[in-house]
C-alpha cells in the first residue's frame, strides 16, 4: 500500500496544481499562432485567440479550442469546424503535442494534404478534413498515424487511389472518402467494414462493398503482365530482382507500422524468463515468465486485446490451452515491496461479477498481471459493433448486465476492505464471459498509477472516449469520489438503453456537438426523455421497465450537485427492482453498508423499490 509520506506527498501535488494553474506550452502557443496566421478568417471567429502574457493561462478558452481541463493548459482537441476559414493544411499545427483531435470540416481549405502528415499529427485519433477543397491524392504517410480511430475525408477533390496501406489502421472506427474523385479498389481494413455510402460520389472506386473490380483494369493488369514477359528474360529477371528487393523492404515496413509501441521491452527481460510468478490460484501456481513469454509469442503486438490509460492487455494460451489475459502496466510509481503489498490486497478481492486475479509478475522496471481470461470482449464492443448487420442486444440481456455491474461496482464500494473507487468506469471496462455475465475489470488499478498522470492523461485507449464518462465536477477537483463512480456508471446505464455512444449520439441532429449526457440533458428539459430509448427495444413488452431504467441512470448524471446522487448500493437495489420479474439475483445479494446512515437509506430503498415494483405488476 502506498505509505502515508506519499500520499500525503500525492495530495499536496494535487493542492499545488489545483492552486497553480500550469503555463501553456511554448510549442502550443506558437502552434496556435500558426493556425491564426497562415488560414484566413473573414469571419473574425480567430480574432479572439489574443496572444499577450495572460494567453500563456488562457488558451483553453480559445474559442474551439479543448483542454483536458484550464488548469492543465494542453491543447486536447482542435475543433475549428464550419468557420469559412480559407487557405492550405496550416503546417504549424505540428506544434501542438498533446493534440489528439483535429476538426477542420466545412471551411475553404484547398491544396493537398501533406505527404508527411504522420509527423505533423502522428497521435492524432480524429481527423475531419472533410467538406473543404483539398485536392490531390491521399498521402500514403497517413497510414502511419496508426491511432487513428476516426478519419473523414469526404466532400473535397481528392484524386487517384486509397492507398491501401490505409487497411493496415487497426484502430480506425470511422471512415468517408464519398463525394471525390478516386479511383481504383477500395482498401480492405483488418478490422472494420464501411457501407457503401462512405464511398459514394466517386464514379472509378471498386471493390466491396461497391460494384467488384473487372473489365479495363484487369485487362490493363493482363496487358502489363504479357508486355513484361516479352522485354525478355534479362529484363524479367531484372524486375524479380527489384520486386524482390522492394517486397523485402515493404515487409520490413509493415512489420515496424504494425508494432507502432514496439515490443523491445519484452525482448529486453527475456534473459530474466526463469523469474517464478507469484500466483494466487494453486492451479497455475507453477508458472514463470518463460510460460508468459511462450504463451505470448513474446508478447507480439498481434496477441494485444486491447490498450487502456493503465496498460496494454496481451491474450495467452498455456501449452495446455488455457486462455489467460496479462496486463502489462504502465509506469506505476511504487517500489517493489508498495506494488507487491498491493497485489497481495487485489488478489484477495473475489466476487462473481470481477475478473478474476491469478497472480502478478516483477521483473526489471515490468509489472506484469494475470487474470482470467474472458471469452466475450468488451460491453463497448457488443453494444456498438464495428460490422453492420450484427443483431443488437435484446434488452433483458442488457438489463442483466447491468443489474450484475452494479452488484459489482457496489461489492468494491460498500463491502471491500479497503474501499475502491474504480476511477476508470466505462463501458470498455464491462467484459463478458462465455455466459455473458459482466466481470468488471482494472478494479483497484488506479491507486497503482501515479494519480496525475492517470487523470490528466490526454491519451486514453487511443481514443477520447472515456471523457464522456467523465463527472464534471472532476475538471474541478481532480478529487476521485465514489459518486464520480456512480456518474460514469450512470453513462454506461445510458449505453445500455439508448444503444449510443457516450461521446457520439447517432440520432442527434447534425448540429449536435455534445455527449451522450448533453443529448439526455436536452431531451430531459424538453420532456422527449422517451425519445432517447433504443427505437430497437420499444414495442416488444418492456416499454415501463425501459423507462424507469432510464430514471435510474438519468438519477446518475443529471444532479448538478454530485451529492444528489445515489450511492452505488442504491444504483444496485434500484436496477433489482426494475428486473425483480427475471430473477437474476436472489435477496441474500442485498449489499449491507457498513456505515449506519447508509444502512437506514437502504431501508428507505427496498421500500421505494417495492413500490416501483407495484407500478410493474
Amino acid at each position: 500500500m502506498v505509505s502515508g509520506f506519499r500520499a500525503a506527498s500525492v495530495l499536496i501535488t494535487i493542492f499545488a496544481c489545483l492552486l497553480a494553474p500550469g503555463h501553456a506550452t511554448p510549442s502550443d502557443i506558437e502552434c496556435l499562432k500558426s493556425i491564426q496566421t497562415s488560414l484566413e478568417d473573414p469571419n473574425n471567429y480567430l480574432a479572439s485567440w489574443i496572444f499577450d502574457n495572460s494567453s500563456q493561462r488562457s488558451i483553453c478558452k480559445f474559442t474551439g479550442i479543448e483542454c483536458w481541463h484550464e488548469d492543465d493548459n494542453k491543447v486536447l482537441n482542435i475543433r475549428l469546424s464550419d468557420m469559412g476559414l480559407k487557405g492550405e493544411f496550416p503546417l504549424g499545427i505540428a506544434g501542438c503535442a498533446s493534440m489528439t483531435g483535429l476538426d477542420l470540416s466545412s471551411n475553404s481549405i484547398h491544396g493537398n494534404i501533406p505527404s508527411n502528415i504522420s509527423r505533423i499529427i502522428g497521435f492524432i485519433t480524429t481527423l475531419d478534413l472533410s467538406s473543404n477543397q483539398f485536392s490531390g491524392e491521399i498521402p500514403v504517410d497517413i497510414s502511419n498515424c496508426s491511432f487513428l480511430n476516426v478519419l473523414k475525408l469526404d466532400n473535397n477533390q481528392l484524386t487517384g487511389q486509397i492507398p491501401p496501406r490505409i487497411g493496415l489502421l487497426d484502430r480506425i472506427k470511422s471512415f468517408s472518402v464519398a463525394k471525390n474523385q478516386l479511383t481504383g479498389p477500395i482498401p480492405t481494413f483488418r478490422n472494420a467494414s464501411f457501407p457503401a455510402e462512405n464511398y459514394e460520389g466517386n464514379a472509378g472506386l471498386c471493390g466491396k462493398p461497391l460494384p467488384p473490380c473487372s473489365g479495363d483494369s484487369v485487362k490493363s493488369h493482363a496487358s502489363a503482365i504479357v508486355g513484361g514477359a516479352v522485354g525478355g528474360v534479362t529484363v524479367a529477371a531484372l524486375g524479380v530482382a527489384i520486386a524482390l528487393f522492394f517486397y523485402m523492404r515493404k515487409m520490413s515496413r509493415r512489420k515496424k507500422e504494425e508494432d507502432p509501441l514496439g515490443n523491445k521491452w519484452a525482448k529486453s527481460i527475456k534473459g530474466a524468463k526463469r523469474i517464478k510468478l507469484s500466483m494466487f490460484e494453486k492451479s497455475v501456481s507453477k508458472m514463470n515468465l518463460k510460460d508468459l513469454m511462450k504463451a505470448t509469442n513474446d508478447f507480439s503486438n498481434e496477441n494485444i486485446i486491447w490498450s487502456g490509460r493503465t496498460g496494454t492487455v496481451y491474450k495467452a494460451v498455456l501449452e495446455d490451452g488455457t486462455s489467460l489475459m496479462v496486463k502489462r502496466l504502465l509506469d506505476t510509481q511504487h517500489s517493489e515491496d508498495e506494488f507487491t503489498a498491493e497485489m497481495a490486497t487485489l488478489g484477495s478481492i473475489k466476487h462473481r461479477n470481477l475478473v478474476p486475479l491469478l497472480g502478478f509478475c516483477l521483473t526489471k522496471k515490468e509489472r506484469l498481471l494475470v487474470y482470467t481470461h474472458i471469452p466475450n470482449g468488451s460491453l463497448h464492443d457488443r453494444l456498438h459493433p464495428v460490422n453492420e448487420g450484427t443483431r443488437a442486444m435484446d434488452w433483458p440481456l442488457r438489463l442483466k448486465i447491468g443489474i450484475k455491474a452494479a452488484k459489482g461496482f457496489a461489492y468494491l464500494h460498500h463491502s471491500c476492505n479497503p474501499r475502491i473507487i474504480h476511477r476508470n468506469i466505462s463501458s470498455q471496462c464491462i467484459l463478458l464471459d462465455a455466459d455473458y455475465e459482466p466481470r468488471i475489470s482494472d478494479f483497484g488499478l488506479a491507486r497503482l498509477m501515479n494519480p496525475i498522470d492517470t487523470h490528466l492523461s490526454t491519451f486514453v485507449n487511443g481514443e477520447f472516449g472515456d471523457l464522456g464518462y467523465v463527472a464534471p465536477e472532476y475538471a474541478r477537483t481532480l478529487m476521485a469520489t465514489p459518486k464520480g463512480d456512480v456518474y460514469s456508471f450512470g453513462v454506461v446505464l445510458l449505453e445500455l438503453v439508448t444503444g449510443e455512444k457516450a461521446t457520439h449520439v447517432a440520432r442527434a441532429p447534425d448540429t449536435f456537438r455534445g455527449s451522450l449526457v448533453d443529448w439526455i440533458s436536452e431531451l430531459s428539459a424538453s420532456s422527449k426523455l422517451n425519445d432517447a430509448i433504443d427505437e430497437s427495444l420499444v414495442g416488444k413488452g418492456y416499454d415501463n421497465e425501459l423507462f424507469q431504467f432510464l430514471k435510474i441512470a438519468c438519477n446518475c448524471v443529471l444532479p448538478p450537485n454530485p451529492k444528489e446522487r445515489p450511492a452505488m448500493f442504491e444504483v444496485y437495489q434500484l436496477l433489482r427492482a426494475v428486473g425483480q420479474r427475471y430473477d437474476f439475483t436472489t435477496e441474500d445479494d442485498i449489499l449491507v453498508p457498513t456505515d449506519a446512515g447508509d444502512a437506514d437509506r437502504l431501508v428507505e430503498l427496498i421500500v421505494a423499490r417495492d413500490d416501483v415494483q407495484k407500478n410493474f405488476y
